[in-house]
């Protein structure tokens, strides 16, 4: 059994510390109910997917591919109207409606999650920095942008990356038994 004690740190709302028989978490809750590092990540996944894209888009044209290792890993700027794998090209609005829902979701879910389910918190920071980051290459373009060629596999992008890192780790969190998976960060 694990004993939870929230201790007030200062009189601002959303400050507090919470106390366990394992550890110690300070969270700055926001407005909305999700904390600052939660924030904080989703943000940075965003911000660095954009800022690839832009440095892909400003400095390649559609189709053209750089090797960095010559048949094993090719940087090539792709204009992807589908989803993974070019799938359902064209669906654009599909995948936009689909893109909130997915948000709407992530954010009912972190809101329910107890403070030291960290792991299950970043798994959802992950998705959520990732669905957003090819939404806004959706709204902005009508396609997702994608560059990093493993020549093996579809080019894609960091969005999806982050978006399959959040899902594998969201599964594990899922299928594996509490107490099995590990110390609790």
């Amino acid at each position: 059994l694990q004993s939870n004690i929230l201790l007030p740190v200062s009189n601002r709302p959303g400050q507090s510390v919470r106390v366990t028989d394992r550890f110690i978490t300070c969270q700055l809750i926001i407005p909305g109910g999700i904390n600052l590092p939660f924030l904080l990540l989703v943000l940075l996944v965003i911000g660095i997917d954009q800022l690839s894209k832009y440095i892909i888009w400003i400095n390649l044209r559609p189709n053209e591919s750089l090797p960095v290792i010559k048949s094993v890993f090719h940087i090539t700027y792709v204009n992807n109207p589908g989803a993974a794998f070019g799938l359902l090209a064209d669906k654009t609005p599909f995948f936009i409606a689909v893109t909130m829902v997915v948000v709407i979701i992530i954010f009912l879910s972190y809101r329910y999650l107890p403070p030291d389910w960290i792991l299950m918190r970043l798994a959802l920071a992950l998705m959520l920095g990732g669905a957003i980051g090819n939404f806004i290459d959706r709204v902005r373009f009508g396609y997702v942008i994608d560059f990093l060629d493993f020549r093996i596999w579809p080019v894609f992008n960091l969005a999806d990356m982050a978006l399959v890192a959040g899902v594998i780790l969201l599964c594990w969190q899922l299928l594996v038994p509490i107490g099995k998976q590990g110390p609790v960060l």
